[in-house]
């Protein structure tokens, strides 16, 4: 693409006119040149992390905690209703432990967002759910059983019975409307809700949480010692602030700090718009490239549903801008957004950013709409000629977005940039690992960032490793909504 190509689009977007100085004449010095004074550096403190070895380490000790607390109150003993109740007694404490353990993954807690990952959170309150649901149903099988073996009765009469006392009302309603919210929340089941009655669904599992823990009161696990009663309640009010905290006080203050309007929404190519905003103060937003927010448009449409949306270039002084591709309902409406629009932003979240990098050489690896996070890495990656290198794999050349930008960054920065173009089903495949290793030498030497469809992800992340870059070296985040 020639020079006269990329001058426009310099100037359309402020955060590439620093490519202007590199290219052009500099100036000429003085004979006696005066001694410049450098400034001090400050070096901001480097934000706080929880990597996900520390996370896993923090919940597996708290199950263990539980365990303890369960094992300190039990009664050993052989009879049969005692050996249900106690399984019981553990597996609904373990319930209750797994309750918190997923609204704290889901509490938008930074420090956890930044070193974990938020699609990385996201499986785990996935996969977390159905434990818990397991447990619940555990424990409501032998609670029963243990009742029934203690009473003598059937299990019908058992039930009758239960449900008079007011601990277990609360327990049967939590039950089900978690019930209720994993069932929303299959695969198939999902697809047919739409996304936005599945986040209302998923707001019943603060009234589930909050019936749970009134059961839990109720009974001898936690009544039967002061310390444990004071524990536990400190644990549900710890997670209960964390998430008034994270989730509706931080974006209220953010939006009121910042006041972000709409400036343009710009047509980039089929399906697919940029829209830049502006605000004031964003450097204090300390959003790193590679990172997404959840966007909130004040319009009659469009402002119950926050978008999680990667910025597509960096913060640049007072404007900040992400690219959208039309996918469904509320990403088409993004399109007809008009200047002025007010804008709440959330975050900044995500982990793939420049600190999980280990090696010099970087690749970086894009499919479809996912080049976003990675065009802001591929501008700011620190690197010199050959070190930074661009995948993007389209099923054609029309499907590429920012390409302009991109190769006017490539170019500044002496970066290798390839087009992996070709439809999925091609007897070809540009992602396998020996066309990886032609096209990247020294791949197994590189760190490596992939954004993308999560079938596009997921085919990438287990070519990296076939061609021998180790899991710890494969940064990956699914571009889903």
């Amino acid at each position: 693409m020639s020079t006269e190509a990329v001058e426009p689009e310099l100037a359309r977007y402020p955060a590439l006119s620093a490519y202007r100085s590199q290219t052009e004449e500099p100036a000429r010095t003085p004979q006696i040149p005066p001694r410049p004074r450098r400034a001090p550096r400050i070096r901001p403190a480097a934000p706080v992390r929880v990597t996900p070895r520390t996370l896993r380490a923090g919940i597996g000790t708290g199950g263990v905690a539980v365990t303890l607390l369960w094992a300190a109150q039990a009664r050993p003993s052989a009879r049969l209703d005692i050996l249900f109740a106690s399984g019981a007694h553990l597996s609904g404490l373990l319930a209750g432990y797994g309750i918190l353990v997923m609204l704290f993954l889901m509490a938008r807690v930074p420090a956890v967002e930044h070193g974990v990952g938020a699609d990385r959170l996201a499986r785990h309150h996935a996969r977390g759910g159905r434990h818990v649901l397991t447990l619940c149903a555990v424990h409501v099988v032998l609670a029963l059983c243990g009742y029934a073996a203690h009473t003598g009765a059937d299990l019908l009469t058992t039930v009758t019975d239960l449900l008079g006392y007011p601990g277990l009302a609360c327990a049967t309603a939590g039950t089900l409307l978690f019930v209720t919210v994993g069932v929303s929340s299959a695969r198939a089941v999902r697809r047919r809700v739409g996304h936005g009655p599945w986040r209302g669904l998923h707001l019943l599992t603060y009234l589930a949480a909050a019936l749970a823990f009134a059961h839990q009161l109720a009974g001898p696990d936690i009544a039967y010692s002061p310390l444990s009663l004071g524990l536990w309640s400190l644990l549900h009010a710890t997670v209960a602030v964390l998430l008034v905290w994270y989730r509706l006080v931080v974006p209220l203050r953010q939006a009121r700090r910042h006041g972000l309007r709409v400036v343009e929404v710009r047509v980039e190519g089929p399906g697919v718009v940029s829209v830049l905003m502006r605000g004031r103060g964003l450097a204090q937003l300390h959003a790193e490239p590679g990172q997404f927010f959840r966007w909130r448009f004040l319009t009659r449409r469009l402002w119950h549903t926050a978008l999680p949306f990667s910025l597509s270039a960096p913060v640049d002084g007072d404007h900040v801008r992400i690219t959208v591709k039309a996918v469904g309902d509320h990403t088409r409406r993004v399109r007809r957004l008009r200047r002025g629009v007010r804008v709440v932003a959330t975050g900044p979240f995500g982990a793939l950013t420049a600190h999980r990098r280990t090696r010099r050489k970087v690749l970086l690896l894009a499919g479809g709409v996912g080049i976003t996070p990675l065009r802001a890495l591929f501008e700011t990656l620190p690197g010199g000629p050959g070190d930074i290198t661009l995948l993007y794999r389209a099923n054609n050349a029309g499907q590429l977005v920012l390409r302009e930008e991109l190769e006017a960054i490539a170019r500044t920065r002496q970066a290798a940039l390839h087009y992996l173009l070709g439809p999925s089903d091609a007897a070809f495949d540009p992602l396998a690992p020996q066309a990886l290793r032609n096209l990247v030498p020294g791949l197994a030497d590189h760190d490596v960032y992939v954004c993308g469809p999560p079938g596009m992800t997921s085919a990438a992340t287990t070519a990296l490793a076939r061609a021998g870059i180790p899991e710890e070296r494969i940064h990956a985040e699914s571009f889903t909504y």
